[in-house]
């Protein structure tokens, strides 16, 4: 497995440092090229009894430029000592924002993208839904805290559910699993199935094992809480980095009762690598 085109999305309007810095870093580890992206919305005209004036049309055209604009400086700024294989894409675009990524991603075998949990989600002409990215691309995807100015892979946590999405996304994982210097994988079981849930982990384990990655297994009772023990099995291990499958649930019901994917998109203080 190798990780050689990263994609780093770039939220205009915002400062993207942190993101920047983690794409860096990970570019500057396996020496790959990296993609800059950014996309935004033109101003949605409603025709009802108000009026939008020509001039403010046009006002907003060229402040979403002059926002394009500067999100590729601060990217080519970013990397102008650290890598010669530089791409930049952008659009202005009247559909969601996920769709340009989405489809962009074709190019690269992962995505890097800021979440700022302070940021209303509901601007959505420069906002990412990312939930709805997550289940678009087809791609993993790590997402970075506002928070964090740089990743580290020496310590990583597998949330494993045995399901189809953490099969896939382990797959996915295996460049930065192979980089790190310790692996847990953790699945959080009722008390009917902890037997059940040692042995499949053992088998991961041993799969692990096959693709040079030296890995550990723990096993702990559900509380009905998931993702706050999940968060507090990283927070044990000191992980730099959660990996986890998305939506292993209906993204509906995930939203509005609670879930993993919920929380490691919105509320995790650490990086998160996630894919459907």
């Amino acid at each position: 497995m190798t990780c050689t085109t990263l994609m780093v999305h770039l939220e205009v309007g915002s400062s993207n440092v942190r993101g920047l810095q983690v794409a860096g870093d990970l570019a500057d580890r396996f020496q790959a090229g990296v993609i800059g992206i950014a996309a935004t919305q033109p101003m949605q005209i409603v025709y009802a009894d108000g009026y939008v004036s020509g001039d403010m049309v046009e006002d907003d055209r060229e402040e979403k430029g002059k926002e394009i604009k500067a999100a590729e400086a601060e990217f080519r700024q970013a990397f102008q000592t650290r890598s010669n294989d530089l791409e930049w894409r952008s659009l202005v675009t009247l559909n969601p924002l996920s769709d340009y990524l989405a489809g962009e991603a074709r190019s690269a075998d992962l995505l890097v993208t800021c979440v700022d949990r302070n940021k209303s989600a509901f601007d959505a002409s420069r906002h990412v839904d990312m939930g709805d990215l997550v289940m678009r691309i087809g791609r993993p995807v790590l997402i970075v805290p506002k928070t964090e100015s740089k990743i580290t892979l020496e310590r990583m946590l597998v949330g494993w559910k045995d399901s189809r999405e953490t099969r896939r996304t382990i797959v996915d994982a295996l460049p930065l699993l192979e980089k790190a210097s310790s692996v847990t994988v953790a699945e959080i079981a009722i008390a009917s199935e902890m037997a059940e849930a040692r042995r499949r982990l053992d088998q991961v384990v041993q799969w692990l094992k096959r693709h040079g990655v030296t890995a550990e297994s723990v096993v702990a009772a559900s509380t009905g809480q998931d993702s706050a023990q999940l968060e507090e099995l990283a927070q044990e291990q000191k992980a730099d980095v959660i990996v986890a499958g998305a939506y292993g649930h209906s993204r509906v019901r995930e939203w509005m009762l609670g879930g993993v994917t919920r929380d490691l998109l919105l509320r995790t203080d650490r990086c998160s690598l996630v894919s459907h």
